[in-house]
């Protein structure tokens, strides 16, 4: 391939990213009617059509979804490549966008990172919240962090805390006006507080474990949030009963503001682990964040 025509994928997969000649245009720094000339001579080349253009929109054919499927991974490895080696001459430099919990953000990855950033000035982090499990290549994060048995087998996993017991809880004025729970099944006749995940929009359902037997549970109930610490709140104001993480709940129980329901059917999950695509060349950047975020028990 010529390098006129490498010029001209680059050109093609910025129009199919941004679905828009116009935001291509203004992202790679040229102009609209330019852009536009650079695609009708790849495609007089190759002698294919790779867009399809309305007045409204424009979008790849199936030809051009194939390319970018396929050809983009690969002009990412190159700049991952080449921000590499820049970076062997260099201090940490960049920006390391993390997809994770708000409870892992919280509780492990804020208070870590939040001791190295100061020494490192010229490193970024972008962290944003979710409970799906998020494709971060398609998204292009540069890791997720999620529980250990959530990480997929092509990932890079690097634990980044202990396991963590998971809790039913709720305020005594709820539980005392309501029939006790004894069975996962006696929940369905419960006000419970959901859990939606963003990325999917599906209700987290509750995995509850009793020796070996598990058993999930699709509560019901009044409330529904994407964060874990607005169901924690909803608990202690007697809104229902959730299902949060042991120690975020363990000081309102002390306190005597919550109440543990169902002990025996709690489950532990295996701790929060950082997952980033084995193929990908750790720079710098990358390489510090992990270390500052690895656990060490």
């Amino acid at each position: 391939m010529s390098r006129d025509n490498i010029t001209d994928v680059i050109a093609f997969l910025a129009i199919a990213k941004e679905r828009s000649f116009t935001r291509a245009a203004a992202k790679i720094g040229v102009s609209q009617s330019a852009l536009s000339h650079t695609i009708r001579g790849l495609e007089e080349r190759i002698g294919v059509r790779l867009l399809t253009r309305t007045t409204r929109s424009v979008s790849p054919t199936e030809a051009g979804e194939r390319l970018l499927q396929t050809v983009a991974p690969r002009f990412e490895e190159i700049e991952s490549e080449l921000a590499a080696v820049i970076e062997l001459g260099e201090k940490p430099a960049g920006t390391i966008r993390i997809t994770a919990t708000d409870y892992s953000v919280d509780t492990v990855i804020w208070p870590r990172l939040a001791k190295i950033l100061p020494k490192y000035p010229d490193l970024k982090v972008e962290v944003h919240s979710d409970y799906g499990l998020v494709d971060i290549v398609a998204q292009r994060y540069d890791m997720g962090v999620r529980w250990g048995d959530q990480v997929a087998k092509d990932m890079i996993a690097v634990r980044i805390a202990p396991d963590v017991r998971m809790v039913i809880v709720g305020a005594p004025s709820y539980i005392g006006k309501r029939q006790p729970v004894r069975e996962p099944q006696d929940l369905l006749r419960h006000n419970c507080i959901n859990l939606r995940m963003t990325s999917s929009g599906g209700v987290l359902a509750w995995e509850l474990k009793k020796g070996d037997r598990e058993v999930p549970v699709k509560v019901d109930g009044q409330s529904t949030f994407n964060g874990v610490y607005q169901m924690l709140n909803a608990a202690v104001a007697g809104c229902g009963l959730a299902f949060i993480p042991e120690d975020l709940a363990q000081p309102y129980v002390a306190a005597g503001q919550l109440q543990y329901v169902l002990e025996d059917w709690f489950p532990t999950f295996p701790g929060f682990h950082i997952y980033y695509p084995s193929r990908r060349q750790s720079s710098r950047a990358l390489a510090l964040v992990v270390d500052s975020l690895r656990y060490r028990p």
